[in-house]
């Protein structure tokens, strides 16, 4: 079993059986796993973050699903090929925090994926490169419940291009 099949099995039972998954006790006892893209090796990419002199780091006060703002520090930028194309996406950090925080919407969101975008954790590599594998590429706890308050991702973080890797949209989301 491959080490992203085993994370997905992994996140399904965290789902259907733990006190904090975002889903309701009715959807846990409907719930039957989440739905994802096959793995794609094209969407993982080890890259250097171009990050912005320390005066051009801004606090930028994020948007959630529930009408609040969270505050992050616009840290730089990553750009790599989709299907050939040039994309760009904004990289966050935590105002009070070192981890980077990677929002996005692309042309899947609203179509194959939650609509209002996807998450994607930023990992240090060696050498002052990170990893990011959109195979990993996850809706926010919003997206199964509305009672969840979730940063949605700036205009400056959806892209053109489809990113068909990761998670899919959740068909049974909770209403309000």
């Amino acid at each position: 079993m491959s080490e992203l099949t085993e994370f997905r099995k992994s996140k399904d039972d965290f789902f259907a059986n733990d006190g904090h998954s975002p889903l309701t006790p009715p959807q846990c006892g409907r719930f039957n796993g989440l739905e994802y893209y096959p793995e794609n090796s094209d969407l993982r990419f080890e890259l250097t973050i171009n990050e912005l002199a320390d005066a051009q780091k801004e606090r930028v006060d994020i948007a959630t699903s529930t009408g609040d703002f969270q505050p992050y520090l616009r840290w730089g930028t990553i750009t790599f090929l989709v299907e050939g194309e040039s994309a760009t996406l904004s990289v966050y950090q935590a105002v009070d925090g070192e981890e980077f925080f990677l929002p996005f919407a692309d042309a899947s969101s609203g179509q194959e994926t939650y609509g209002s975008g996807r998450y994607l954790d930023v990992l240090s590599l060696h050498g002052g490169k990170v990893l990011l594998d959109f195979n990993y590429a996850y809706n926010p706890y919003c997206a199964y419940n509305p009672n969840w308050s979730c940063p949605i991702p700036p205009l400056e973080n959806r892209l053109k291009v489809p990113i068909r890797a990761g998670e899919k949209t959740f068909p049974d989301a909770a209403q309000d």
